[in-house]
């Protein structure tokens, strides 16, 4: 069998004529008015507002895209499982099963505590709050603060400093316009007093004229 030899099996369908009466009639099934039933309609499809939409959006871009777990854990916990001058890192934490792994890693650790310990322990690459690391210090321990948590430090400073600058110079801006505000004030006030003393001696003058009987003179 050659390629010339092949044949269809199916009949081809025929084109259906539309708008010449029949079942369809004579609106070609567009209906009557209307941007739909004219010739050369083009319409915006409704995806491309979604499309146009999506620049403006905050997507995975924006921040750091997902919340970073912190676990908590008290100090009383730590120097119950831990020795005398052990370091403790999330790693060990780990291993001992104090903590687990969140999306498939090892979450950062953060140290609270009130009540006092009596073993000297050295906090390693984890959070420590302020009573917690006085607490550690106290007993002769010590708390080491990794590069990253000293890199988000410095940036915190940073920061703040930036938005204490911004916070002085938005005052400075609003101090310079109330100042203005006043002096404008000052001088519409003062306007108005000139006013009212001009109006008050033109007052004097003519109860002055009437009284003393003499007349404007005439212009020529």
């Amino acid at each position: 069998m050659q390629i010339h030899q092949l044949q269809p099996i199916h009949k081809a369908k025929e084109h259906k004529r539309v708008g010449r009466g029949g079942k369809r009639g004579t609106y070609c099934g567009h209906g009557q008015k209307g941007q739909s039933s004219r010739g050369g309609r083009k319409f915006q499809p409704a995806i491309r507002e979604f499309i146009k939409r999506y620049p403006k959006l905050r997507g995975y871009r924006f921040g750091t895209g997902r919340e970073e777990n912190i676990v908590i854990l008290q100090l009383a916990i730590l120097a119950k499982n831990f020795d005398q001058k052990e370091i403790i890192n999330p790693e060990k934490l780990f291993e001992k099963g104090l903590i687990s792994r969140t999306d498939n890693r090892i979450p950062q650790v953060k140290i609270l505590g009130k009540a006092e310990i009596d073993k000297a322990l050295v906090i390693e690459n984890c959070l420590v709050s302020k009573g917690a690391k006085d607490l550690i210090e106290k007993a002769g321990g010590q708390v080491i603060i990794s590069d990253n948590q000293k890199k988000k430090d410095v940036k915190a400073q940073a920061k703040e400093k930036e938005f204490v600058k911004r916070s002085e110079k938005k005052a400075q801006v609003q101090a310079k316009a109330q100042a203005k505000e006043k002096a404008s004030a000052a001088k519409d006030t003062k306007a108005k007093d000139a006013k009212k003393t001009e109006k008050a001696e033109r007052v004097e003058k003519a109860v002055a004229r009437k009284t003393t009987g003499s007349k404007p003179k005439s212009k020529k």
